[in-house]
């Protein structure tokens, strides 16, 4: 037979086409059995389920454990008669780590109505029996087939719907000890409102599955109730400040919307301002000064850094600087003089005679009995050597200084040393700066005090001083005034003069003023028991940026949540956390084009402020001359 080779070479071609063809189904099976088997592997390591699971679930008769952690879920069983909108506001603000649930079914109207209408008819038959038989009026029936009548009412007229509606909270905590504790602060909470609650019994798990994000209700506790205490029991309240009169102090950060408040119609309208340096509490201070200034009320301060010159300047304030080589002076021995008001001239004198003395005491440092005694009767006769006694007219008086102090002290057996020691505010460096007749003029209504150029000795003395001054200007006549203290640390430093300063926020009610206490050294001033009292007299709190040395003090004062408090940590310029009264929201500090310009503290917008204004004068010079 003859050879044929084309023929052979299509054989030797099938067969490496079939071979290519099992070589690929061969290989797809193998990648099928590793991508299966890398699945299983990867489900045996890690999923999801792994990396949010406890590490052990255990379950007891009232609660569970969790890993570490113990968890426990309490049910509301009844509601009393009327609740009011937010009624679980006071549960949801704890500061506990809680979840909470919410499950409404609803009810159809004709089923309630139909059970309703049995249940009236009930009721007005045992009223009918009661009376026929002349038994006393039983109030709690008569109420309920009034609310029975009014509720078919409003399902007839459709503005009612019935729900059956259950609430739930699981509680967690790190010991059996803090989960009883916090179990029994949310049954006194609800059973202060007459709401009435209990924990689960044998229901553990059902109650922790039916307050996980799924759903699911495996307790299936309700109460019967229609639409309108459903809607009170909506539990994301908004928190507002804004009333009908008062000014602008920013936008609360929950609902945007407006801070408008009134703070003299508080109880007191004291309030404080804690802040870290360039937090934004000067720019804040200035803003609400600017706006009180538009109302009518009058504003003075006490600045530490002469940060208040150009806002002074824009509206035509008046700006004195207090220092050693100033012409202005303050003397620390005048009297206040009553106008419209009964007030005995024995009492002013007296209270002028204590002041003295706490601001002798920081000058002098610490007094023996004897020197006190003797300090006491010296400033008594100095006033007299004025003619300035009980039966004076104080309108008329010229006060002493501290020369007329030192020449009674001259002449007086054992005040040598007193009388060395005070040289140095008479004769010596420090002279002038409280031995001078009080020269500057008060009647504008905003009267800025900056103590920049003193040092730092004679900064709590000369504050102390105008604080003084300005109580006395407060108490001659009532007006609406508010008086701002920066950096109030100062006079936390001293005891006398922390005690003046509560003395005077604890009073200054009586007088239409209110003081504005600011400080950025919070540890220094809540330190001292002075600094807390003011705290707690003052009805209106401004919380902006604060350090992390200094938060912990703050969230014990203001009783803080956690979110609160690193809200204040990583608050940005201008933002923070606004009281007033028993309410407090996030506020964001905004002001105007025009307001920033006049209230901004940043060094590098004040230059530019500052560039611009000469560049004006200097065109207007240049005009001026052209059209000469």
């Amino acid at each position: 037979m003859p050879f044929r080779p084309i023929n052979n070479r299509n054989s030797r071609n099938n067969f490496t086409d079939e071979e290519k063809e099992n070589e690929e189904k061969k290989k797809i099976k193998e990648d099928i059995i590793t991508l299966e088997e890398e699945r299983v592997y990867r489900e045996g390591t890690v999923t999801i389920r792994d990396l949010i699971a406890p590490s052990a679930f255990k379950v007891e008769s009232n609660f569970l454990q969790l890993g570490d952690t113990f968890l426990r879920t309490i049910f509301v069983t009844s509601y009393p008669r009327y609740i009011s909108v937010g009624w679980n506001a006071s549960i949801l603000n704890l500061n506990l780590s809680m979840d909470v649930s919410m499950f409404f079914y609803p009810v159809n109207a004709a089923v309630i109505l139909k059970q309703l209408k049995n249940k009236v008819g009930a009721l007005q038959a045992q009223l009918s029996s009661d009376a026929e038989k002349g038994a006393a009026r039983d109030p709690l029936r008569e109420t309920a087939l009034r609310d029975i009548e009014s509720l078919r009412d409003d399902l007839t007229q459709g503005t009612e719907h019935f729900f059956q509606f259950a609430f739930y909270i699981t509680l967690y905590a790190s010991s059996k000890d803090e989960l009883e504790k916090s179990t029994d602060d949310i049954h006194n909470i609800f059973g202060s409102k007459l709401i009435y609650s209990k924990h689960v019994l044998f229901q553990a798990e059902q109650g922790f599955n039916s307050t996980m994000p799924i759903g699911i209700d495996e307790l299936v506790v309700s109460f019967n109730m229609n639409s309108s205490p459903i809607a009170a029991s909506f539990p994301f309240i908004s928190s507002e400040l804004t009333s009908d009169d008062g000014i602008l102090y920013g936008i609360n950060r929950h609902n945007n919307s407006l801070v408008l408040f009134d703070r003299f119609s508080l109880q007191n309208a004291n309030m404080v301002v804690f802040a870290t340096s360039g937090a934004g509490k000067s720019y804040a201070v200035k803003l609400e000064i600017l706006r009180s200034l538009m109302l009518g009320v009058d504003v003075i301060v006490i600045d530490p850094e002469m940060e208040y010159a150009h806002l002074s300047e824009a509206v035509s304030g008046t700006y004195v600087n207090i220092s050693l080589a100033s012409e202005s002076k303050v003397n620390p021995f005048d009297l206040p003089r009553p106008v419209g008001q009964q007030v005995s001239t024995e009492d002013i004198i007296r209270s002028a005679v204590i002041t003295l003395k706490g601001l002798l005491r920081i000058m002098l440092g610490n007094l023996t009995s004897t020197e006190d005694s003797i300090l006491d009767r010296a400033l008594l006769e100095t006033y007299a050597k004025k003619d300035i006694t009980i039966n004076s007219d104080l309108s008329t008086v010229e006060p002493p200084v501290m020369q007329d102090l030192v020449d009674i002290l001259s002449g007086m057996d054992g005040a040598d040393n007193l009388v060395i020691r005070l040289k140095k505010y008479t004769d010596g460096t420090f002279a002038g700066l409280f031995n001078s007749p009080t020269n500057v003029n008060t009647s504008n209504q905003l009267v800025i005090f900056s103590v920049r150029d003193l040092e730092d000795e004679l900064r709590p003395m000369a504050i102390y001083t105008l604080v003084n001054y300005i109580w006395n200007i407060v108490r001659s006549e009532r007006k609406k005034r508010l008086l701002m203290i920066d950096e109030a640390w100062w006079l936390m430093m001293h005891e006398d003069s922390a005690r003046f300063m509560y003395a005077l926020v604890k009073r200054c009610r009586k007088y239409f003023l209110g003081v504005t206490t600011i400080t950025q050294d919070v540890n220094d001033f809540l330190r001292s028991p002075y600094g807390q009292a003011i705290v707690n007299n003052s009805s209106m709190q401004l919380l902006l940026k604060q350090s992390p040395s200094a938060i912990d003090t703050i969230q014990k004062t203001f009783m803080l949540t956690e979110g609160e408090k690193y809200l204040l940590l990583d608050s940005p310029v201008g933002q923070g956390i606004f009281f007033a009264g028993n309410k407090h929201v996030a506020i964001q500090i905004v002001a105007s084009y025009t307001e920033d310009q006049l209230v901004t503290s940043n060094p590098q917008q004040l230059m530019d402020i500052e560039r611009a204004k000469k560049e004006f004068q200097d065109q207007m010079d240049q005009n001026q001359e052209q059209k000469i």
